[in-house]
């Protein structure tokens, strides 16, 4: 099983935001399924309150989360605990956090965000509840979950609407709420869903905000399919993915774990451009493709990245399975 753990704990990754490669959803009422995420490798776990918990278990939920969430606390756990609570007009909310926010997560997943004044109203409440509950002030983050027009065209201002906001979700898929609202008809190639990405990802990067995650596959069985989407979404610049089935959590580790030929060419760019500038270049070509300081800066980053997964992993680079991953510079 591969985690992070010591970044998890160090909190290396930029602007709060863990390096999760994978976060799996688990419904919040049933207990034991958490246990089946840890087991399954999973970087962190979001315990839901909202879609996956039937109307008449939602109190029910809340104490099995807040239950949950101690006891993966008590044994100092490697990985990330979030909560993903109902949304801002279910009435439900306040009795969520109230339950849940000094049980020892790492953050909110918070759905169907629309305006910058409904963040504010959590950043509030949570620093409150943080405070009665002597836990440590902004420990709570936030990662938004933009599922409506309005929210995906207001991202900029999303993501810097609090300190607490990390990361946004720039989520696709079949017939869920986000489809719904833009009109989509899904397809795996996603090119229906690229400005939408496009979007949330560069209001991410525009706020600091260094590690976007992306989701979600629906279909449990295409693992194939999924590695294609998570593969395309790695390339457009997200770090991480949801995820909604344990089975698709190594496969999200391993497309987010850069491979042993991408950090073999990128120490190869820093050693021999470092070298250059020695000799009074700037200039030089490694694997024959031209690279200068931009391209240094860049190999320099994807290192730190590693860097960042590699102190909470059991395992080096990952393998490169079928097809070489471009190591090209864009």
């Amino acid at each position: 099983m591969t985690t992070v753990a010591n970044a998890h704990q160090s909190g290396a990754a930029s602007h709060g935001m863990k390096p999760y490669r994978s976060m799996l959803f688990v419904p919040g009422h049933k207990e034991s399924w958490a246990d089946k995420g840890v087991a399954a490798g999973a970087d962190a776990l979001i315990l839901d309150l909202e879609d996956a918990v039937p109307a008449d278990l939602k109190a029910e939920a809340r104490q099995t989360v807040s239950r949950t969430s101690r006891r993966l606390a008590a044994g100092g756990r490697p990985y990330g605990v979030w909560v993903r609570p109902n949304s801002w007009d279910s009435g439900l909310v306040w009795h969520d956090l109230a339950e849940v926010v000094c049980s020892g997560i790492d953050g909110l997943v918070l759905p169907k965000v629309e305006t910058s004044a409904e963040i504010h109203y959590f950043d509030g409440v949570v620093t409150s509840l943080e405070a009665l509950g002597g836990v440590e002030q902004g420990r709570t983050k936030f990662l938004l979950t933009l599922e409506t027009a309005k929210a995906i065209a207001g991202a900029a201002e999303l993501a810097t609407a609090s300190p607490r906001v990390v990361s946004m979700l720039g989520g696709t898929g079949p017939h869920g709420d986000i489809a719904r609202a833009l009109g989509y008809i899904f397809t795996a190639e996603g090119l229906e869903t690229l400005y939408a990405r496009s979007k949330i990802l560069l209001a991410c990067r525009t706020a600091g905000l260094d590690h976007p995650v992306c989701g979600l596959w629906q279909d449990v069985r295409d693992v194939v399919g999924l590695r294609d989407f998570l593969g395309s979404n790695r390339q457009l610049g997200y770090r991480g993915a949801m995820v909604i089935h344990p089975s698709h959590v190594h496969i999200a580790n391993e497309v987010f774990t850069p491979s042993a030929t991408e950090f073999a060419f990128y120490e190869e760019v820093v050693a021999q451009f470092d070298a250059a500038v020695v000799r009074g270049d700037a200039a030089l070509v490694v694997g024959g493709q031209h690279v200068d300081l931009a391209h240094a800066k860049t190999a320099r980053q994807w290192l730190e990245h590693w860097g960042w997964l590699r102190e909470g992993q059991r395992t080096e680079p990952a393998s490169t399975t079928g097809s070489e991953r471009s190591t090209k510079f864009s």
